[in-house]
C-alpha cells in the first residue's frame, strides 16, 4: 500500500487527513520526514538540508493560507559533526527568517542514515484556512513561481563536478511560498502545495474537490534552469510536471479575481488552466486535451 492509498484508508477516522496541514483552534501544524537515500542526493550539504527539510513543512503551512510562526527539527544520524549540526542548524534558521518565522529547536538522535524529521506551525488569518476541496468549475487553475528546479538540480547533483553541485545545492534551497499563500487566502477556494509534482498534485486537488482539470501545456512556467538539462520540449515538460518536490502552490482561483491574485502574489501567479465539470468517466486531468497521467512522486509506490 502506497502512501496516497494509506492516506484514503485512514480517511474515515481521519477525514482531514489528505489536507497539507491538520487546523487547530486557528493554529496550524504540519510534519514531514525526509531521509538521506530519497531526498539528500550525494552532494547535498548540510545547510542545504536543514534548509529544505524546515522549508517543506513551511510550505504546508502556506498551503493552507496561513503565516508561519515557527518550526523545530530532529537530526539523527549515525554520528554527530559537529560542522554539519552546525550547518543543518544554520539553514533551518534561515528559511525559517525568510518567511518571518523562527526556529525553536528540535531533538537529536541516532540513525542508520541521516534523517530529518520536521514540524511546522501556523496562524490562520481572518481570511479563514484554505484546502484542497473546495475548488469550482469555472475556476481559473493557477500556481506560483516556476517548475522543474528540483528536477534540474538532482541532474547536476548527478554530474558530481564542484560547479554543478554548488548550483544543484542553490536550485535545492527553495523559499517557500507563504507570502503567496497568505495573499491568496482570502480568494483561493482550493490550494496546496506540489511535493508530489504538478501532475500529481492536480489529480489530488481534482479528487478532493470533485472536479474535472484542463491544463495548457505551453501555460506552464518552466524554470530557467531546466533548460540547462532537458533534452527536448518533451522532456522539459516531464521534469516541470511529474517530477516533484519543487514546493510552488498549486490553487483555483475565481476567474474574475484572477489578475487581482496575481499582483498580490511576490512570486507570481499563472493561469495554465481550469476547472471543468467533474467527468463520469476519466480522464480526470487532462492537458491539450489528453490525459495528463497521475504520476509523481508518491512514498512506498511500485
Amino acid at each position: 500500500m502506497n502512501e496516497r492509498d494509506a492516506l484514503r484508508a485512514l480517511a474515515a477516522d481521519l477525514p482531514h487527513a489528505g489536507d497539507d496541514a491538520a487546523v487547530v483552534n486557528g493554529t496550524v501544524i504540519t510534519t514531514d520526514m525526509l531521509h538521506e537515500r530519497t531526498d539528500f542526493p550525494p552532494g547535498t550539504t548540510r545547510y542545504t538540508a536543514g534548509w529544505r527539510a524546515v522549508g517543506a513543512s513551511l510550505s504546508d503551512v502556506a498551503a493552507t493560507g496561513a503565516a508561519a510562526r515557527a518550526a523545530v527539527a530532529v537530526y539523527a544520524d549515525e554520528a554527530f559533526d559537529r560542522d554539519e549540526l552546525n550547518s543543518f542548524v544554520a539553514g533551518a534558521v534561515d528559511v525559517c527568517e525568510a518567511v518571518d518565522a523562527e526556529y525553536v529547536g528540535g531533538d537529536l538522535d541516532e540513525h542508520t542514515e541521516f534523517t530529518t524529521a520536521t514540524t511546522a506551525v501556523g496562524d490562520v488569518t481572518e481570511a479563514g484556512p484554505v484546502t484542497r476541496s473546495g475548488a469550482r468549475p469555472g475556476d481559473a487553475l493557477c500556481v506560483t513561481g516556476e517548475w522543474g528546479r528540483s528536477a534540474a538540480a538532482l541532474r547536476l547533483f548527478e554530474e558530481g563536478d564542484d560547479a554543478a553541485v554548488e548550483r544543484a545545492n542553490e536550485l535545492f534551497r527553495f523559499t517557500p511560498r507563504v507570502a503567496d499563500g497568505l495573499a491568496l487566502a482570502g480568494t483561493a477556494t482550493a490550494m496546496m502545495d506540489s511535493s508530489d509534482g504538478l501532475a500529481r498534485s492536480c489529480h489530488q486537488l481534482a479528487e478532493a474537490s470533485e472536479v474535472g482539470i484542463e491544463i495548457e501545456r505551453d501555460a506552464v512556467p518552466v524554470h530557467p534552469a531546466v533548460e540547462e538539462v532537458a533534452g527536448g520540449s518533451a522532456e522539459r515538460f516531464e521534469l516541470a510536471a511529474h517530477f516533484g518536490e519543487d514546493f510552488e502552490l498549486l490553487c483555483a482561483v475565481p476567474d474574475e479575481d484572477f489578475e487581482m491574485a496575481a499582483e498580490a502574489c511576490p512570486a507570481g501567479l499563472t493561469r495554465i488552466g481550469r476547472v471543468v465539470e467533474e467527468p463520469e468517466e476519466a480522464p480526470r486531468v487532462t492537458v491539450d486535451g489528453d490525459p495528463l497521467p497521475d504520476r509523481g512522486f508518491t512514498h512506498a509506490e511500485e
